[in-house]
Parts: structure tokens; sequence; C-alpha cells
């Protein structure tokens, strides 16, 4: 791998106890580009604006997806990662669906392993602190054909960060939009599916919510998704999350949720969710939880839900009856080396410079 080191290096002025999630990027980046049938060889580059043209493919067509990952630091300095074999298997099938090449295990896993180990001073220690890593594949071409592009770019930027939601928040139980369709590219992370979110999520938010809980694009009578996290439901004492499928993403949180329930003793359903059931356990005082998991958040829990202009007030529960942040906290202490990693999931960071 080639390595360009910054010759002006801006971690000196990053505040650990002051930064927003999103906007401050570590020194360096990965990039490696497609061409003549073939990915070159991957670089390590100072972070900036890379030059391309409006006539550039991937924001003409669309070929564009991405990763979400994240670093963590212990009490003793050491660096994890987090289950990065999924996000590595998780933007090849996302690439492969948009007609994208596929990156090799050693580009994906050497870049982010050796810019993790090169960016440690950026990582924040501490509760729900962490380093945001984004891969990312996207066509470069320069023409206005609708086609395949021939010329592509992996990169890989990061960001500290910080808890995404602070507080529960509400949320609006999806009647008209849909976040993706039978055939459609639901399960992938493809940057499109994030777009055409946007419009309907403002609408929910100009109605008082924080977010939308998207439902099934042909009846609307079966939960999906809920912003981008992937949603569980808890009824009684049981757990209920949809199945993946080709509009569902295969969130790596949740995987980890539903084997971190099972570990726990907890009765775990993945199966379709209704609407008519929810409602049903809202009436009877059976619905107990609702929240939604994913990288960035790990968890965030509703306080309401709202379905046919009416909104529902969910139970105020403690940490200890929480289902929800139970396990968010037995996976944020594995994440961050607080206790045994029974899984096999973190990947030691190894110190090479």
């Amino acid at each position: 791998m080639i390595i360009q080191k910054s010759d002006n290096l801006r971690i000196s002025t990053f505040d650990p106890e002051n930064f927003s999630f999103g906007n401050t990027f570590v020194d360096h980046m990965v990039i490696c580009e497609f061409e003549n049938g073939k990915w070159g060889e991957p670089k390590i580059v100072p972070y900036g604006p890379l030059g391309f043209s409006p006539a550039m493919m991937g924001i003409n067509y669309g070929q564009a997806c991405f990763e979400g990952m994240k670093a963590y630091k212990d009490k003793d300095g050491d660096v994890f990662l987090f289950r990065p074999e999924k996000n590595f298997a998780r933007i090849n099938k996302s690439a492969s669906r948009l007609a994208m090449p596929e990156v090799t295990e050693e580009m994906f896993m050497d870049g982010i392993k050796t810019l993790v180990d090169m960016e440690r001073a950026w990582i924040p220690h501490g509760e729900g602190l962490s380093l945001y890593i984004r891969p990312l594949i996207f066509a470069t071409e320069e023409i206005l054909k609708a086609r395949i592009s021939e010329k592509y770019m992996f990169a890989v930027v990061a960001t500290p960060a910080k808890s995404y939601y602070t507080e529960p928040v509400s949320v609006k139980i999806a009647e008209y939009y849909s976040r993706s369709a039978n055939g459609g590219v639901g399960f992938a992370k493809a940057a499109g599916n994030y777009a055409a979110a946007f419009h309907p999520t403002r609408l929910a938010m100009e109605e008082g919510y924080d977010q939308i809980v998207w439902t099934d694009d042909s009846t609307h009578q079966y939960l999906e998704e809920s912003g981008t996290m992937n949603v569980f439901v808890r009824i009684n004492d049981t757990i209920y999350t949809p199945p993946i499928s080709e509009k569902i993403l295969d969130g790596v949180t949740r995987d980890s949720f539903i084997q971190l329930a099972q570990s726990l003793q907890m009765n775990v359903q993945v199966e379709p969710i209704s609407v008519d059931v929810v409602m049903e356990a809202q009436k009877n005082g059976t619905l107990r939880e609702m929240w939604g998991v994913g990288t960035a958040v790990v968890t965030t829990v509703f306080k309401s839900f709202g379905f046919q202009n009416e909104k529902y007030d969910l139970p105020e529960l403690s940490d200890e009856d929480s289902y929800a942040l139970t396990i968010k906290n037995k996976l944020t202490s594995i994440q961050s080396n607080l206790c045994e990693d029974p899984f096999g999931w973190r990947l030691k960071v190894e110190k090479n410079n």
C-alpha cells in the first residue's frame, strides 16, 4: 500500500470534548481507482477534495454505495474494529446489485486497518464515543451515457463520533411513502436509498416527529425499517423484528442485537410485524417497547409513535427493565473492550507505525 503522509496534520486542533459528528475528518483517507477492468494499488493520502467533473457518472446515474462501521478505543489505548467482515461482505453485495466491481478483502481490510492505525489519536475514548468509518464505491467515468461506468473509486474516510440521538425519539408509521420495493435495492446501502427518504422524513418532521417507521410498499401493513435503522418491537416479553429481505438491510447491529438477546435468554421472533398487531398491543397494554438499531445510533428508543393522525405514548422504562437498553449496554461493552467477547466480534488493530 502506498502511503502519502500529510504535511499539515490537524489533530492538534481536535477537541474530543467539543466536536460534531460527521463534519470533522481525520487527516488521511484511503483511495483506490478502478480502470481497464481492474483495481489499482490502494493509497493512503491526505484527506481533502478530489477533482471530479459534473459529468461524473456516479452523480448522474447513481452508481454509488457505502458502508458504516466504527473503531473503538479502550482505557489502555488499544483500538478495535467491530465485525468488519460483515461490512466487507455487504459492500460487495451492494456493489454487485449496482453493477459495480467488487473490492478485494485485502483492499478493504488492510486499507481500513492501516488508516485506523495511523489515526489512533483521532479516536475519542469514553461512553458513546468512537471513530465512524465510511467506506464507499462510486462511478467516476466522465461521460453522459446511461450505461455501466468503466471507472470507479473506492475510498474510506473517517470522522470522530459521539451519540447520534441523546434522547428517545418520536416516530410516524408510514401510510403512503415507502423506502424500498420488491425487486429494488432496499437491501443494498445504495446512496439513492437515502436521498429518496429525505422528503417523506421532512414531512414527518413538520408534523412533529423525528423519524419514519417505513412500511411495505404494497399494503403498508407491515413494519420494515425506521429511518436508516432496523426496527424492533417488544410485546409483553417477546422481541419481534422483521426478517431481512430484498427490501430490508442486513444490519450488523441488528444481527448483533438478535444474537445478544438470545444469549440473554430473551425470546426473539424474526418474523413480519403487522401494524394491526402493534396497534392491538398498544390498545391492550402489552406493547412495551419499540426501538431502532444501526451503526451510527447503536440504539434509539422510541418514546411515541403516530398512526392515522393519532399519537401514542410508549411506556417509560428504567434501564434495568428495558430490553433495548439492556442489550445496548451489553453490545457497547463488547465493542469498547469492557467485557469478554464470547462471539469473537472484536478485531484488534495492531500498531504498525
